[in-house]
């Protein structure tokens, strides 16, 4: 499946002119209370695999960083192809560590994101930032956006279910940012999505962002 994904995956990166275009690829899953059953059901798992084939074609070392986070965040064991099997249910559910199903607080997690990829491993390479969320983003999630904008750091946020996406939909309308750095798409049920409409829409503005990003300085390749 993975192999299949890959090929699919490289079609897109063609279509969008992103060949030969190198990204350190990030994952952010939201586990709030209200994505329990989704985390239960194997859904997210499915999320973890096909985001597993973007970061495989983007990332020079094929690996996908993963943040999961409620009203606290845990950074969790990065994960290449041959450790993706019941990556969910190893590293999350069975993790009593981490903390789960709680409320969702953006903020925290976003900075930690940030963190890690201009304080802690800054690299020539942009990174690719895909953001899970089912709803009810906490309004300061705004401000790390325009705090963000000058950073090699793109978000594309993938909303799911039937929750309120009010400050995500307006992402294409928001001022005060050095570049367009978001993007956000609405899926009912991201299980329903075929993998080539999926890849497609992953990666609908991230060219864009790369052209303005280099126009402005923020990233030199």
């Amino acid at each position: 499946m993975l192999s299949r994904r890959k090929k699919i995956v490289q079609a897109a990166f063609e279509k969008k002119k992103l060949h030969g275009v190198i990204a350190r690829v990030g994952l952010v899953l939201d586990i709030s209370g209200s994505m329990r059953s989704l985390y239960q059901n194997g859904a997210v798992q499915e999320v973890v695999d096909r985001i597993l084939a973007v970061a495989s074609k983007f990332d020079d070392n094929q690996t996908l960083d993963v943040w999961i986070y409620d009203n606290e965040f845990s950074r969790l064991l990065s994960v290449k192809e041959n450790e993706i099997e019941n990556y969910v249910q190893k590293h999350i559910l069975n993790n009593d560590t981490i903390h789960k199903f709680g409320r969702n607080n953006e903020p925290l997690v976003m900075e930690d994101v940030i963190r890690k990829y201009t304080k802690e491993e800054p690299s020539e390479h942009p990174a690719f930032i895909v953001f899970i969320n089912d709803g009810g983003v906490v309004k300061p999630t705004k401000k790390v956006i325009i705090d963000a904008s000058v950073l090699p750091i793109f978000w594309q946020f993938i909303g799911i279910g039937n929750s309120e996406f009010e400050l995500l939909q307006k992402l294409d309308e928001m001022e005060g940012r050095f570049v367009d750095n978001a993007n956000f798409f609405h899926l009912n049920d991201i299980s329903d999505i075929s993998d080539e409409l999926l890849y497609d829409e992953l990666l609908n503005e991230f060219p864009e962002w790369l052209q303005a990003a280099k126009a402005k300085g923020i990233i030199s390749i």
